[in-house]
């Protein structure tokens, strides 16, 4: 028999033995994920959570500018269209990286969510239409997804799933920090020197996190040797196209319908919305009867804890952008702040959410169980969704800097119990697939976080201003306040007053759809079933 090179044989969690070692191996060069250095695991990590932080920060980093960014360009009812855009992107390619880490290579895999990311940042910086920044959104959001699967599936290489508990606690503080840290940070940019350099100062970050991973993410994978033909082949493309006209379509639906108020008899309406069906019957079929590697894997949906964990993942980020996105804006139209103190407002959620990962994380390291820690702190979201609801402008201080925190911390729980629950039930050689899955249904949840309370709240908006505003040019300055927030500012005193009411009742049904959105999802989670995680 010919003899085999065992490097080719080696499976992601066996350990390469060797006797031999050199520098070059030492950097992470023909070693298996279990193998490498210290130095190498840390530098490792380093570059792809700071990717996982950037592509996090991006997430949440435009909400606090919707007011000066749609002010500029006199486009406020499509401001929704920042979030969503980089959110539909997220959802539509973030499952191809969990097959390009196996086809491909980890490193290959994460440089080149990083290339589009970084290319999505610097033109949404040097936009100058919101149909230009728009684009840039979705350019940012196709790499955006892909480096947090690939920081995930990089850290179940590296460690067994008992430490994994731990490592992803802290994997998941980077993602927190970013997501928490994007609202404060995109308020206090705009505010000081203008909202393209909240884009445009994270260029450095991106280049640091693709010089780390270039010099120490070399570990060996089965799929690495692939040939650039194979990888092609690889790529679910038919199945990606299905779920990008979907979920596009859907969203143009929303927009159209309740942004820009357009009747059913348009024939855009029931164009969209009969699209949204067909294609979404059209992906699913794809996926079970003809992909080869579909995106969505029938494998996993004929399994009780992945679909539950994936209705889990879309109902918690539906709740969670549905206030990462509105919260800002209650204090910017009702209480009348600037947009750095409204942004501010989301800091008590990321200290939470950094907490909550890490406590999640540290507690299945040492127990080994997940379950009665997800029954526990799962119901937190729906107390502070409750609280969120509640507020108003004579609330005080404590409640509106507080009443995030529950949330916050809850989800970040919610979030790491679950996946440590998907990758429990898992063989070995479903981890990447099966990460990408777990990615899908939140990335989904995402864009319905916001496309859905967004149309929410333009249609509740319209009907506010409609029944408050009984000027002779009622109509035109509807339009007007809908298409700028911050022209709030300047109102003659009794017609802000009715507008900000107006605000207060439509930001209102937001929160309470987010909290409804919760409460669901920790119904759906309680008949995930308990394993035991080994200490080994």
């Amino acid at each position: 028999m010919e003899p085999t090179d065992p490097a080719r044989n080696v499976t992601e969690r066996d350990p390469l033995l060797s006797s031999q070692r050199n520098p070059k191996n030492d950097a992470g060069t023909n070693h298996g994920p279990l193998d490498i250095s210290q130095s190498t695991r840390h530098g490792i990590l380093a570059g792809v959570w700071l990717g996982s932080l950037l592509s996090s920060l991006n997430q949440t980093l435009v909400p606090t500018m919707l007011v000066p960014i749609s002010s500029e360009f006199q486009k406020s009812n499509q401001a929704s269209w920042l979030g969503t855009a980089y959110l539909l992107a997220t959802c539509t390619f973030t499952p191809l990286y969990g097959r390009l880490c196996d086809a491909m290579g980890r490193r290959a895999a994460n440089h080149t969510a990083l290339l589009f990311a970084c290319s999505g940042v610097l033109l949404c910086g040097l936009s100058n239409s919101m149909e230009a920044l728009i684009l840039a959104r979705f350019l940012c959001g196709i790499g955006g997804g892909g480096l947090n699967t690939t920081a995930q599936i990089v850290v179940s290489d590296m460690y067994s799933l008992r430490n994994r508990g731990l490592a992803q606690g802290v994997a998941s503080l980077f993602s927190a920090l970013g997501m928490g840290l994007g609202g404060p940070l995109g308020g206090l940019v705009s505010d000081w020197i203008g909202w393209r350099w909240a884009f445009l100062i994270q260029m450095p970050l991106f280049l640091l996190s693709f010089l780390l991973t270039t010099w120490h993410l070399d570990y060996v994978t089965p799929g690495k040797g692939k040939s650039a033909r194979d990888i092609i082949k690889s790529i679910d493309y038919i199945g990606s196209a299905m779920l990008l006209i979907a979920v596009g379509a859907t969203l143009v639906f929303l927009s159209v319908r309740y942004n820009e108020g357009l009747p059913w008899s348009n024939p855009i309406v029931p164009t969209c919305f009969a699209l949204a069906i067909i294609f979404s019957i059209l992906f699913l079929i794809v996926e079970l009867f003809v992909a080869s590697q579909p995106v969505l894997p029938p494998v996993l949906l004929r399994e009780k804890v992945p679909v539950l964990v994936g209705m889990s993942n879309f109902l918690v980020s539906m709740c969670n952008f549905s206030v990462i996105y509105f919260f800002p804006l209650w204090f910017q139209t009702v209480m009348l702040t600037s947009a750095s103190v409204a942004g501010l407002h989301l800091l008590p959620n990321s200290i939470s959410s950094c907490l909550g990962s890490f406590f999640a994380g540290w507690l299945i390291h040492y127990t080994g169980r997940y379950k009665v820690i997800n029954v526990v702190f799962g119901v937190f979201p729906f107390i502070g969704a409750t609280l969120i609801s509640q507020i108003t402008e004579d609330s005080g201080s404590i409640q509106s800097w507080i009443s995030i925190i529950p949330l916050g911390f809850g989800n970040a729980v919610v979030l790491q119990t679950m996946l440590i629950a998907l990758l429990a039930h898992l063989s070995e050689s479903q981890i990447a697939v099966g990460t990408g899955f777990s990615q899908l249904f939140r990335g989904i949840g995402q864009v319905g976080g916001v496309a859905i309370s967004s149309a929410l709240f333009q249609s509740k908006l319209d009907t506010e201003l409609h029944a408050r505003i009984h000027t002779p040019d009622a109509e035109e300055l509807i339009q007007r306040i809908r298409q700028s927030a911050r022209l709030v500012f300047d109102l003659p005193p009794d017609i802000q007053r009715a507008v900000r009411d107006a605000y207060a009742a439509s930001l209102k049904l937001v929160f309470i759809l987010a909290a409804c959105s919760t409460l669901l999802a920790f119904i759906v989670r309680l008949p995930v079933s308990l394993s035991q995680i080994r200490c080994v």
